[in-house]
């Protein structure tokens, strides 16, 4: 992914009003970051953990925002549970159910999208093997590292599709 600012962070989410894109707190190390082993931005809000949010380019390189509400601890199956987007298998509430208000008028109606992700959306870092897998529960692949990256991305340009879908 390529490095990006605040304001065109601000500019990219779908399923967020002007205002509450204002109102988002933004990562302070956007600077910091390494852009180069991110396949999206991913973040939770460290003043409000049930409030997360990701950006990534999409294939026209815009910059796509989908702002996500974290169902509280204790909600759901404490089994391990699977990230839908990098195919991580976590312990008790390391992936997290995670829904995406529908962009537009469904939205607005209240309709959402979930899915199950790593609760700290470092999908990226585990893709790509720099963050350690769970202990316990690796789950052998052949794929490469670039083909891992790829699936990653395949999966978060399905699920930004299904949050700007009109139903």
């Amino acid at each position: 992914m390529r490095a990006v600012e605040e304001r065109e962070l601000r500019a990219s989410f779908v399923n967020a009003s002007r205002g509450e894109a204002e109102r988002l707190r933004v990562p302070t190390d956007l600077a910091g970051r390494s852009w180069g082993h991110l396949d999206f931005l991913g973040w939770v809000d460290e003043r409000s953990p049930l409030h997360a949010y990701l950006v990534l380019a999409d294939d026209e390189d815009r910059l796509v925002g989908v702002q996500l509400r974290r169902a509280p601890a204790g909600v759901g199956p404490r089994r391990a549970r699977m990230c839908s987007l990098c195919t991580t298998t976590h312990p008790g509430q390391g992936a997290a159910l995670m829904v995406a208000p529908r962009a537009g008028r469904s939205g607005r109606a209240g309709n959402t999208v979930g899915v199950d992700v790593c609760a700290d959306l470092a999908c990226s870092a585990y893709v790509r093997g720099l963050k350690p897998l769970p202990p316990l529960m690796r789950v052998p692949e052949t794929l490469t590292v670039e083909e891992r990256a790829a699936r990653l991305r395949r999966n978060l340009l399905t699920f930004v599709d299904r949050v700007r879908a009109q139903r």
